[in-house]
């Protein structure tokens, strides 16, 4: 299969979370979401532009920090133009955004200049909800 997202082509990276430790690799993970991703698990505001063929819209901060979770490292922000941040991973020094696709052919700045806090984005209860509603269907997959 050929692998879309940003930093594909990166070394595979191993779970640190022993919760995880089914999950081979970033790409094994990105096979995982994208039969969970969803038009729940979506951002309110893009729900009505989510679809299959979408599957990574709306869906970046959330997987983001399960990223963490899995993989330990840091989140990080692409400023958006309509305010806000897309978020991505950089772990050991290895930067890639599982849900980048839904960007098309635009090319964002990965510089790593907005590090990402959990306080601040689970500061929203309806974003928090859909990371833990990621989170243990995940879980429940990997039984």
């Amino acid at each position: 299969m050929e692998y879309k997202f940003y930093g594909s082509n990166t070394p595979s990276i191993k779970p640190v979370n022993p919760d995880f430790t089914k999950v081979k690799d970033q790409k094994h993970l990105y096979d995982l979401l994208s039969d969970i991703w969803c038009e729940y698990s979506c951002a309110p505001r893009y729900r009505k532009d989510w679809s299959k063929e979408n599957k990574t819209l709306g869906q970046c901060s959330i997987s983001s920090f399960l990223i963490q979770d899995i993989f330990g490292g840091k989140v990080y922000g692409v400023p958006l133009k309509e305010g806000g941040f897309h978020c991505y991973n950089v772990v050991d020094g290895i930067r890639f955004d599982l849900t980048s696709e839904q960007f098309g052919d635009e090319k964002l700045i990965y510089d790593d200049k907005y590090e990402q806090t959990r306080e601040e984005h689970f500061a929203s209860k309806e974003k928090y909800e859909r990371y833990l509603y990621l989170k243990n269907t995940l879980l429940d997959k990997l039984k």
